[in-house]
């Protein structure tokens, strides 16, 4: 599969935005469950202008057998219906041929590739072959896994089946340690999907990110601040008893006070000059971070003639846990993450052991080589 953005062929047009000043915001449950549920919900999220899309998971996948996997397809109905009362535009998420399928028969707006679908090149194609001649928006969420090229290979697979009105949803990514999120933003990957797919909308779902209400506000706004063109945040009449990630869920008043608390109308960048007195100050800290670096490294060199001298062996496992665990805690003290410490380290040590080694290979000609575990 190509990566070159040149193979995307998109519109200029796109369901996906609402076309005004303000970003778009999808909202709705995380599952349909029922016809009252889904028909109270909409109709107190049509009463804002701001939201202009309805979602429900119809088909939810699940981790586990047993668990609440969605009603199928009569939720296309409900939704149906939604439409014709609200005017609302709908989405659904679609994972094969059959959901495709029925989405489009119950006249689904906006389709949407699921992050367990995103996964796996074999749904995709499945997904982009029942797509073949339609004109209907899809987005496609991040896999679940960090990888860009993943997720561009969804869009251009969709892309070369003919769907032209694509976006994108931003909804993390699961990582060894994701707190306190749900799944880990990793928020540059915005700008590393957009540098490879622009122009495509770019929707942020704050719900799957925060998994619980209380940040939702924050990821919504960091996400605003770094361009995204819209939030999906998963609304319910009465989130306590949703039968699927009830945490994440909100009332709609609950979203009212969400997005009323957001600056939704900023520019969503900072000012000319504050940003520019920021990033002297991250050049300034750039220089000493490279400095201390530079020192680091003499002193490792120093260290590799020590050992040469002294017989020893380069690598010394018991001191680099010893270092690493030191590092690890002292990151944790002071609010560091430590996965982001432990590579840095990682790569740090890595490249110690190569100047020591570099060290050894110059020895006098017939001095004995320390054995190198």
């Amino acid at each position: 599969m190509s990566t070159s953005n040149a193979t995307l062929q998109t519109t200029a047009k796109t369901k996906i935005l609402n076309g005004g000043p303000l970003p778009t915001v999808i909202a709705g449950p995380c599952s349909a469950e029922s016809e009252e549920q889904m028909l109270q919900t909409a109709q107190e999220l049509k009463k804002d202008h701001r939201v202009s899309i309805f979602r429900a998971g119809i088909w939810k996948p699940r981790t586990r057998p047993g668990m609440f996997e969605g009603v199928g397809t009569v939720g296309l109905e409900w939704l149906k219906t939604v439409k014709e009362e609200t005017g609302l535009l709908t989405a659904v998420e679609v994972a094969n041929t059959q959901h495709v399928e029925e989405a489009l028969k119950h006249g689904v707006d906006i389709l949407w590739v699921g992050a367990r679908t995103t996964v796996n090149p074999f749904s995709v194609q499945e997904v982009a072959d029942a797509l073949q001649g339609v004109d209907v928006p899809v987005m496609v969420k991040n896999p679940v896994n960090p990888d860009i090229q993943l997720w561009l290979g969804a869009l251009e697979r969709l892309n070369r089946a003919g769907i032209t009105d694509l976006g994108l949803i931003h909804r993390g990514f699961s990582t060894p340690n994701n707190k306190p999120y749900r799944n880990h933003p990793k928020w540059q990957t915005i700008q590393e999907i957009r540098s490879l797919a622009p122009g495509i909308p770019l929707i942020c779902d704050p719900s799957h990110i925060a998994g619980r209400r209380d940040l939702l506000e924050t990821v919504s706004q960091q996400a605003l601040h770094l361009g995204a063109d819209g939030l999906m945040i998963e609304t319910h009449i009465n989130p306590d008893v949703a039968l699927s990630d009830a945490s994440q869920q909100v009332t709609p008043a609950g979203l009212d006070r969400l997005l009323t608390a957001l600056d939704l109308e900023s520019e969503r960048v900072a000012q000319p000059e504050q940003l520019q007195d920021l990033r002297s100050l991250i050049d300034k800290l750039d220089n000493e971070l490279l400095n201390v670096l530079f020192l680091r490294s003499d002193v490792s060199k120093r260290i590799g003639e020590y050992k040469r001298t002294n017989g020893l062996d380069i690598y010394q496992a018991n001191r680099w846990q010893q270092l690493l665990q030191n590092r690890l805690q002292t990151a944790t003290d002071t609010g560091l993450d430590q996965d982001f410490v432990k590579a840095i380290f990682d790569a740090i040590h890595s490249f110690s052991l190569g100047i020591q080694n570099e060290v050894f290979a110059t020895q006098a000609p017939g001095q004995p080589v320390s054995q190198v575990q």
